[in-house]
C-alpha cells in the first residue's frame, strides 16, 4: 500500500474537488481492515519523468511551483488545475509512489500493491488537464513495459482515460481499455468506440498497424447503473486480457461513477465495485501470475464513497472478504465533519444493498448493450497477440 506524508500534499486548495480531505477517512478505514504495510512516496525525479513527460513541460511546472501566482502555461493556471506553491514536488511524489510500487512489483517484492493517491489519468506529455499534472499511472506502465512485460490496462474512471490512452497510442506492448461515461455527456469528450490505438481517428492512415486494438473504450450513457456497468466489465475485459495476454495488469478505480459523486452522471454502487475488483484480481492471477498495479483515480465524496471504494480494493488484493459493516468507531470519528462538507453521515455498509439505486431506463440499457456488442465484435476481428 502506497501512502505517506507527502500523499497530502498534492492539494488544488480548500474547494477544489480532488481534496487531500479523502486521505483521512479513506486511509483510516483501510487501517482498520488490516492495512498495516505502507510505503511512502518519494518525488521522481526528472529522468523518470521524461520517460514520457516534455522536459519543457517538467520545467513550466516547476516554475508555476515556485511562483503560483505566474500566468496560466500548460494546463496549469484558472480551473481544474490551478498552481500551488510545491506543486511540482507534490505531483513528482505521486508519480514517485506509483513507479516505486511498479519496481516492488517488477523485483518481486510484491505481487500486488495498492496506490489510494495515483490513478492521474488525465496528464499528457506537455499538458496538465483533469486536475493531473503528471500521469503517475502511465509512467508505471512505461516501467513495466520497458521491463518486457506486455500490459493490460482497465481504466474504470468515470472520466476516459485519455491521456494514458494518448501515450501508449502507438504501442502495441500496451492495451488501454477505459469504461466510462460517454464524451458526448463528459468531460474529457474522448473515449468513443472509434477511437483504437494505431492510426488516425478519421480515414484510412496508420501509423503503427500492429497497435491498432489496442485502444479498447466504452462508453456508457449517462444514468448507466450496475446492471449495464456490469454487463461490459464482465464481458469485455476477460474478452481482452484472453486476446492481449498480458503480463502484468494495472488499474485505475476511480469511484466518481458512484451514485453519490457530485460531478458525474452514472449511477452505480459500491456492489459493482467489489464484483470489477475481484474480476481483476482473477485476471492478474489468470495471465500476470498475479501481478497487479492498482490505483485510486477520481472521487469526490470523500466520506461516503471514497473510503468503500479503496478498502474494497485493498479487500480484494489482499483476498480477504469484506465485512458486512464499517467499524462504528470509523463513522463515529468522521461523522462531524463529513457532515460540514455535506457528504455525512459515513455509511454503515461497506456494499450498497440491491436497490440503492433506480432501475436503468429501457433506453440507457439499450445504448449500453449496443457499446458492449459492437466492442466484442471489434475485439474478436482484431488480432492482439503480438
Amino acid at each position: 500500500m502506497v501512502h505517506g506524508a507527502r500523499s497530502a500534499t498534492y492539494d488544488f486548495g480548500l474547494l477544489h474537488p480532488l481534496s487531500p480531505r479523502r486521505f483521512g477517512p479513506g486511509i483510516d478505514l483501510l487501517r482498520a481492515f488490516g492495512a498495516d504495510r505502507f510505503l511512502a512516496p518519494e518525488p521522481a525525479e526528472d529522468r523518470a519523468l521524461t520517460r514520457l513527460h516534455e522536459l519543457g513541460y517538467i520545467e513550466v511546472v516547476k516554475r508555476l511551483s515556485a511562483h503560483p501566482d505566474g500566468p496560466a502555461e500548460r494546463g496549469i493556471g484558472p480551473g481544474d488545475d490551478p498552481a500551488f506553491a510545491g506543486m511540482h514536488e507534490a505531483a513528482a511524489s505521486v508519480a514517485g509512489g506509483s513507479l516505486a510500487a511498479m519496481a516492488a512489483i517488477l523485483s518481486g517484492e510484491a505481487v500486488h500493491a495498492f496506490h489510494a493517491g495515483g490513478g492521474l489519468h488525465h496528464a499528457l506529455a506537455g499538458r496538465a488537464s483533469g486536475f493531473c499534472v503528471y500521469n503517475d499511472v502511465a509512467l508505471a506502465i512505461s516501467l513495466a513495459r520497458d521491463a518486457g512485460h506486455r500490459v493490460l490496462y482497465v481504466d474504470l474512471d468515470v472520466h476516459h482515460g485519455d491521456g494514458v490512452q494518448a501515450l501508449f497510442w502507438d504501442d502495441p506492448m500496451v492495451l488501454t481499455l477505459s469504461i466510462h461515461e460517454t464524451g458526448e455527456t463528459l468531460f474529457p469528450g474522448t473515449g468513443s468506440i472509434r477511437e483504437r490505438g494505431g492510426h488516425g481517428f478519421e480515414g484510412p492512415a496508420v501509423s503503427l498497424p500492429s497497435a491498432i486494438g489496442t485502444v479498447v473504450n466504452l462508453p456508457m450513457a449517462a444514468g448507466t447503473g450496475d446492471a449495464s456497468w456490469l454487463a461490459a466489465v464482465e464481458a469485455v475485459v476477460p474478452a481482452v486480457a484472453g486476446a492481449f495476454r498480458p503480463t502484468m495488469l494495472v488499474t485505475q478505480h476511480g469511484c466518481d461513477s458512484h451514485l453519490l459523486d457530485p460531478l458525474a452522471h452514472l449511477r452505480l454502487t459500491t456492489a459493482a465495485y467489489r464484483r470489477a475488483t475481484l474480476l481483476a484480481d482473477e485476471i492478474a492471477h489468470r495471465w500476470c501470475d498475479g501481478r497487479w498495479l492498482a490505483t485510486g483515480g477520481g472521487g469526490y465524496d470523500v466520506y461516503r464513497v471514497v473510503p468503500r471504494s479503496w478498502a474494497l480494493v485493498w479487500l480484494a488484493q489482499a483476498h480477504l472478504e469484506p465485512p458486512e459493516t464499517t467499524p462504528p468507531a470509523w463513522r463515529e470519528r468522521w461523522a462531524d465533519e463529513a457532515e460540514r462538507w455535506r457528504q455525512g453521515p459515513p455509511p454503515q455498509l461497506l456494499v450498497d444493498p440491491p436497490g440503492t439505486a433506480a432501475t436503468e431506463s429501457p433506453g440507457v440499457a439499450a445504448a449500453d448493450a449496443s457499446v458492449i456488442e459492437i466492442m466484442l465484435r471489434l475485439v474478436a476481428e482484431t488480432p492482439l497477440g503480438g
